[in-house]
């Protein structure tokens, strides 16, 4: 960092315009859409969002308002939030954070995610193969604040799984069924004493289509350069919050030393998340061609 940098950053500090961060000023009705990087979580952001914002439809060019994340926005700013406050985070385990909603996703979509983000961010050759890029996300080496996805799931789950101020929801459920998951959001925030506004079927079902992939897509090439204006100037790298939305695009994507790879590492947490691993889904198959035969 050089001189003028670290002058502009003291400079932020005493001016109460650093990014809030882990210094984020936490109150009790606050809740927190937390995730591991390249997990769902602006898609989450924008289903949560337009449910309790029925009214003003989300958008690029209001998420930082209805929904904002910790980083890229100072303290100040978040303090003067109406509240009962949304936020997205990346952290692993923080005991202050009193609502969770935590969204986890299959592990091998997560790393060609990331193989996608980190080669537009310029973090890795664009001629880098995803065999070489799978030991650099298993260390966990892009993102230190998140550490490894074993790591960021555990942290959350050993602390806080089977407590009611905690919901685990997974990526793929939201992907095949996301009007019955975000009932059972709705039915959590309720439960916290979160107000929610969008609680009828109406609600629930135009929550679901204004945050569509497509809707998603096509406001981000509009708006997107707005919004990532912060994200370029501080993070010094481009960023893209709807890539292809895809589910289980890992089978494709991922050779088969890739894939032993991941579920060497995870495999236990997999299971407990209910991930079938290759060779279980390899089994599945072949009972299935078997059963067809018969």
């Amino acid at each position: 960092m050089t001189l003028v940098e670290k002058l502009v950053q003291v400079s932020r500090v005493l001016t109460g315009r650093q990014d809030a961060g882990r210094n984020l000023t936490v109150y009790a009705d606050d809740l927190f859409i937390v995730s591991y990087p390249r997990s769902g979580n602006n898609w989450t952001r924008f289903l949560i969002g337009n449910l309790i914002h029925p009214n003003e439809p989300v958008t690029f060019a209001n998420l930082e308002r209805l929904v904002p994340e910790i980083y890229f926005n100072s303290d100040r700013q978040l303090r003067a939030l109406p509240r009962p406050r949304v936020f997205k985070s990346h952290e692993a385990f923080e005991p202050h954070y009193p609502h969770i909603v935590y969204v986890v996703r299959d592990p091998r979509d997560v790393a060609v995610s990331n193989y996608h983000h980190n080669q537009k961010a310029g973090n890795i050759p664009t001629d880098c193969k995803i065999e070489d890029f799978i030991p650099m996300f298993l260390a966990g080496r892009f993102d230190k604040k998140c550490g490894t996805w074993g790591d960021h799931v555990t942290s959350w789950l050993a602390t806080r799984e089977n407590d009611p101020s905690f919901l685990l929801v997974r990526y793929e459920d939201l992907k095949v069924d996301p009007f019955t998951e975000l009932a059972r959001v709705s039915r959590f925030l309720g439960q916290c004493g979160f107000p929610v506004a969008g609680e009828s079927v109406h609600d629930l079902q135009q929550a679901v289509e204004l945050s569509s992939a497509s809707r998603m897509r096509a406001l981000e090439a509009i708006q997107g350069r707005d919004w990532t204006r912060s994200h370029y100037s501080r993070a010094k790298k481009p960023y893209l919050a709807v890539r292809e939305a895809l589910s289980g695009g890992w089978k494709s994507a991922l050779p088969s030393h890739c894939v032993a790879q991941i579920e060497d590492h995870y495999g236990a947490l997999m299971r407990k998340l209910g991930y079938e691993e290759s060779k279980q889904i390899g089994r599945e198959a072949i009972k299935r061609g078997k059963a067809k035969a018969m």
